[in-house]
């Protein structure tokens, strides 16, 4: 017998002993595991049940976290359930210069996002008090804003001019959205030139920044409120900090475009955590005289 003969059947005899085992009990059978049961933070590394995390707002009970939202959980945790009537729902990009493959992306992620832009905007009532909001989705290519993103923003401030209503943002961006080029940086003019007919009509305007809120958006309507809020530890900031730091030739601090480094220079009013972000902006619009929808 060959030296292949022999090795070929040794490989038989044990393909026939594996062929006549039994299979392993139901018990000893390796379980299943649901690849979303559990939540690592990015930050601090620890875990916990998804469960608890999204009843915690999707805020890292550990280190106070504050994980990207998407538009509907914003929406579900700040406005008044059913109070919500969106605007411009159905305005879609196009593609100005010719990008290749863009409207396929936008379709994709509208499809994803359940959204046809990376901003929602729209009328509803918190604890009460009527308000116009908009709310940027970060999962929606960055939140970068382009052309429907600049003129839903601009719309809504309009309709918030003519019936003197404030206006609530919450702002998330990775800056302009590359694929409508210049149109999309023309985007940041518009928009503050609606904030400034809003604010001579005497109406409050609030922005909240989450993370990220940078580029164009942070250099326009998000830094022009006149209340400007942070969650904890959001980064805020227009140029990359690598970008700043090759420019200016120095070092910047740990902190630098940080929540907490902005507040204590000046650059936003207050950080509130999303446990407390629905009562202190209700109370804010009571504090600036708007009346509850009963009264």
């Amino acid at each position: 017998m060959g030296l292949e003969d022999l090795f070929k059947t040794v490989r038989d005899r044990f393909k026939d002993k594996d062929e006549k085992s039994s299979p392993l009990p139901e018990t000893h059978k390796k379980p299943e595991i649901p690849g979303n049961l559990l939540f690592k933070c990015p930050r601090c590394r620890a875990t916990a049940y998804m469960e608890e995390f999204e009843k915690n707002r999707k805020v890292c009970a550990h280190c106070d976290y504050h994980s990207r939202l998407t538009w509907r959980e914003r929406l579900d945790i700040t406005a008044d359930k059913g109070s919500f009537r969106e605007f411009d729902g159905d305005m879609v990009s196009m593609n100005p210069i010719g990008f290749p493959d863009y409207e396929k992306k936008i379709s994709r992620l509208s499809c994803e996002c359940k959204t046809n832009e990376a901003v929602v905007t729209g009328e509803c009532t918190i604890q009460g008090y009527r308000a116009v909001i908009g709310i940027m989705d970060s999962h929606f290519m960055m939140a970068s804003m382009g052309s429907v993103v600049g003129e839903k923003i601009t719309r809504l401030f309009e309709y918030a001019t003519e019936r003197k209503l404030p206006v609530i943002i919450f702002a998330a961006s990775g800056g302009a959205r590359m694929q409508e080029g210049i149109i999309s940086l023309m985007q940041m003019a518009k928009t503050s030139g609606a904030i400034a007919r809003h604010n001579e009509a005497r109406q409050l305007y609030i922005t909240v920044l989450t993370d990220p809120t940078t580029g164009g958006v942070t250099a326009s309507f998000a830094s022009l409120g006149d209340v400007i809020i942070a969650e904890p530890k959001a980064l805020i900031g227009f140029a990359g900090r690598r970008v700043i730091q090759d420019t200016i030739k120095q070092h910047l601090p740990d902190d630098f475009q940080s929540a907490e480094f902005l507040l204590e220079n000046g650059f936003v009013d207050m950080i509130t955590d999303r446990k407390r972000m629905r009562k202190i902006l209700s109370r804010l619009l009571k504090v600036h005289n708007y009346r509850k929808q009963e009264e």
